[in-house]
């Protein structure tokens, strides 16, 4: 491959030097450091002019520096006269901070017209005011939460910056995987090619899954319902559900919807950050009589006590892809498994090189 650069930030080096080695590129030589100050400091060692450069960044570890560092060589391959920058992002920095999720994860009170109303009774306010907005619709499309003493925050819109400040660095073309709110790719005015690590999850439940014919794949929750259906579909398997309910400000009520007595169970999601999803479901799937209990998913960040979680929960094994450095975690944790994806982001690098269909690395046989 021809007039091609392959550089690194110092986010996750073994999954570049994977990719780099799938792909048969060497790494650019690339030094990365701080000045004594603590600010960024990038020098590329190699031309990278008319090139066509690919930087691998994943959004994990020093989220903050390493989004520095990925900006600041985006702009380094720029004035560098680089033909086309392409920016590969395994997990995409900010990529959980939609107005919605921002609102469960952060301790606030619930938001409502009722609770608006009393607020604005409480500090003598009347109806007049129609600056204010009511109902929940409003507040959420103004990005509006309630603090208390009626004091109203503002959800920064964190996705859309990143995408911005991406774009605005000298970005020409994104690759990123399993986005954890899809509608960040609309965020962007240059191509995007979302991928997903559905390939490389299918092929480990087939070999790494002794009775995974007999299995229940089961979504933690409404919004994963979609992956979860579409690996149900590969594999014929059947599908169940784990509803979630919101009981006051901050506690939440789970239940199954769908049959796993006497069979093993496969929990599908995203992402595993707290733990806290993985650990409630896999109980009530051991309530409801699954045999074993296995959990996949794509981004293992294991924040806070998410690896004690997973070790005192009745999960059999956790497997997640390597696009968030694992060795570490499973050091900590015997359950933890790895689902390598370097082989599929060689590949989409390569296809996107020579203009080659991404969409067609996703289409499946059917036959098992």
């Amino acid at each position: 491959m021809k007039n091609i650069v392959l550089l690194t930030g110092s986010s996750h080096l073994k999954l570049a030097q994977r990719i780099s080695e799938s792909l048969g590129v060497e790494l650019s030589l690339c030094k990365l450091g701080k000045f004594s100050n603590q600010e960024t400091s990038v020098e590329i060692k190699a031309s990278v002019r008319e090139k066509h450069v690919y930087i691998i960044q994943s959004g994990c570890g020093r989220v903050n520096d390493n989004l520095i560092e990925l900006l600041i060589l985006i702009q380094a391959c720029r004035m560098g006269s680089a033909k086309r920058i392409t920016v590969v992002t395994p997990l995409f920095p900010y990529s959980r901070q939609s107005e919605k999720s921002q609102k469960k994860r952060l301790p606030q009170h619930q938001i409502g017209s009722e609770i608006m109303s009393s607020l604005a009774q409480a500090s003598g306010e009347t109806s007049s005011h129609q600056s204010l907005p009511q109902g929940a619709f409003a507040q959420s499309f103004m990005g509006m939460s309630v603090a208390e003493g009626g004091y109203r925050q503002w959800c920064a819109r964190a996705g859309t910056l990143v995408a911005n400040l991406l774009q605005a660095a000298g970005t020409d073309h994104l690759i990123a995987m399993d986005l954890h709110d899809p509608q960040y790719q609309g965020f962007f005015q240059i191509p995007v090619d979302l991928i997903y690590a559905e390939p490389c999850i299918i092929q480990w439940i087939r070999s790494e899954i002794p009775n995974w014919r007999q299995a229940v794949v089961v979504s933690p929750d409404a919004g994963g319902a979609k992956r979860a259906t579409s690996i149900c579909n590969r594999l014929n398997l059947d599908f169940a559900l784990i509803h979630k309910e919101d009981v006051g400000s901050t506690k939440e009520s789970m239940g199954l919807v769908g049959e796993v007595g006497g069979r093993p169970a496969i929990i599908l999601d995203d992402m595993i950050d707290s733990g806290s999803t993985i650990g409630l479901a896999s109980e009530i799937l051991k309530r409801h009589g699954a045999t074993e209990i296995y959990a996949i998913a794509v981004h293992g960040v294991f924040s806070g006590p998410a690896l004690e979680i997973i070790s005192r929960s009745p999960v059999t094994t956790v497997a997640c892809t390597n696009t968030v450095p694992q060795e570490e975690f499973r050091n900590q944790c015997s359950k933890l498994r790895t689902i390598d994806i370097a082989p599929m982001l060689a590949e989409i690098i390569r296809r996107t090189f020579y203009g080659e269909s991404v969409t067609q690395l996703f289409v499946h046989d059917d036959q098992l």
